[in-house]
């Protein structure tokens, strides 16, 4: 054997050993390359469109934020970036995604491979996990559904990008970019008059819409869903749970934002019904982790950002492109809360009764979720100029990797991006690595302290 194959090989185990001993630990190293290879290629004067090198904060806050799949910039994508430049933040956003996707899913292995016999036969009776031991098997199956619903969003947008007097190649460009941004849920835009202009464009915002909101369901609903059209039709509670979830979220979120939103001069007031319609159910998507907007952020009411605050928390589905605490942890806090008002000593969703220690984890990934936006906003609002609503919003939408801003970001100084980049990496990352690391933490012990119930309220 070659000393380059002996290489090769010792590398090679030693990822295989770390990926069994210590998933998420696996998945900071590789994220944490990823970044520095793309910050490295966005350094290159080639990436800039004056032929001049990025500064190094803005290229590594880029950098982060397309790897991180969140949107948020401080230069202006579609005039700072050359057609390299380009190229590189969207080959970003599809590893980014992928490997969200991917590790995601290998995290879920860890977890199931951590189960007990008895657990190990549920999970994979409602879930089929254990088809998916295999890595090449998990890996083969998110990059073909993932580019599938690439390749369809594509194929809605290109022609129409033609018709509206782009040239072939831009719009072949334009449609690719698109793409490949709304499904990972990544925000970034390539043209320079941004979204805006298509606040009354269905033939944009209905593809673009829909792949975001197919993105952030997540990798184990899409393939649940699709056995549950397969004879015999198999319906678990995850693949019930977290879409039933988000149509409550879009629904809520939809009507929030129209009335909040219907008469106010500088967002939807001055436009027709139907374009009201359009642009709130667009706006309501978007929290969800897609970051595209087509109304001034800044210029909505308070109430509004307050609502999307709370939107852009929650984020989307499980082992999604989304961020957030998710779906399915919000589905949880809120089914647990209500038997509690109703006495239930058990949780239950959709014929199953759902186990405690997932309800502690689910408490566990809140609280810590909240402690780190808590932190980001309050230095934000130590060493910027900036008030409370948009610091938070800020925070908030670089936690949950959304991307939506009041306008603030390029203002922000040296320090203020250094703290966004950190929001937006723990954001991405720290969640699911805290539930992966939460559930392999379940240990059994023979002996258990008495009981004592303390004055709750």
């Amino acid at each position: 054997m070659s000393r380059n194959a002996r290489w090769r090989r010792a590398i090679s185990e030693f990822f295989e050993e770390l990926g069994r001993s210590s998933p998420a630990r696996l998945l900071l190293i590789v994220f944490t390359a990823m970044i520095g290879v793309f910050t490295a290629l966005l350094s290159l004067p080639i990436a800039a469109a004056d032929g001049q090198r990025t500064p190094f904060v803005d290229a590594l806050f880029t950098a982060v934020s397309a790897i991180c799949v969140t949107g948020l910039v401080t230069v202006d994508t579609g005039t700072h970036w050359s057609t390299f430049g380009l190229v590189v933040i969207m080959i970003a956003m599809k590893v980014g995604g992928l490997g969200v996707l991917t590790l995601a899913s290998l995290l879920g292995l860890s977890v199931l491979r951590s189960m007990g016999l008895a657990q190990r036969l549920i999970a994979a009776r409602e879930t089929r996990a254990e088809q998916l031991a295999e890595v090449g098997g998990v890996l083969r199956t998110i990059v073909i559904t993932s580019t599938a619903f690439e390749a369809a969003t594509f194929v809605a947008l290109t022609p129409y990008m033609i018709v509206t007097e782009h040239g072939l190649g831009e719009s072949l460009f334009l449609g690719l970019f698109y793409a490949i941004s709304a499904f990972n849920n990544a925000g970034f835009v390539p043209e320079a008059a941004g979204t805006a202009q298509y606040l009354a464009d269905p033939f944009f915002t209905v593809p673009v819409g829909l792949a975001v909101a197919v993105g952030s369901l997540g990798f184990p609903v899409i393939l649940a869903v699709a056995r549950a059209w397969r004879p015999p039709p198999r319906r678990s509670p995850p693949s019930q749970l977290t879409p039933a979830t988000s149509g409550v979220l879009l629904g809520a979120g939809w009507l929030g934002l129209l009335l909040m939103e219907w008469a106010h001069p500088a967002t939807l007031g001055e436009h027709s019904v139907g374009t009201k319609l359009l642009a709130a159910a667009f706006a309501s998507v978007m929290p969800r982790s897609g970051g595209f907007a087509t109304l001034d952020i800044g210029q909505m009411t308070g109430e509004s950002r307050l609502f999307i605050d709370l939107l852009m928390f929650i984020g989307g589905g499980s082992g999604s492109t989304g961020g957030g605490i998710k779906v399915t942890t919000f589905a949880l806090l809120v089914l647990s809360i209500w038997a509690e008002i109703r006495g239930n000593p058990d949780v239950e969703a959709f014929g199953r009764r759902i186990p405690q220690e997932t309800i502690r984890q689910a408490i566990g990934v809140l609280v810590m979720s909240a402690a780190v936006v808590f932190a980001a906003t309050f230095a934000l609002l130590r060493i910027t100029p900036f008030t409370l609503d948009q610091t938070l919003f800020e925070a908030l939408s670089a936690f949950g990797t959304v991307g939506l801003s009041t306008g603030i970001t390029p203002d922000l100084s040296g320090p203020a991006k250094y703290v966004i980049i950190v929001c937006m990496y723990v954001g991405r990352l720290g969640p699911m690595t805290l539930g992966a690391a939460l559930a392999l933490r379940q240990r059994s012990r023979m002996v258990r302290l008495p009981h004592e119930r303390p004055v709750v309220g």
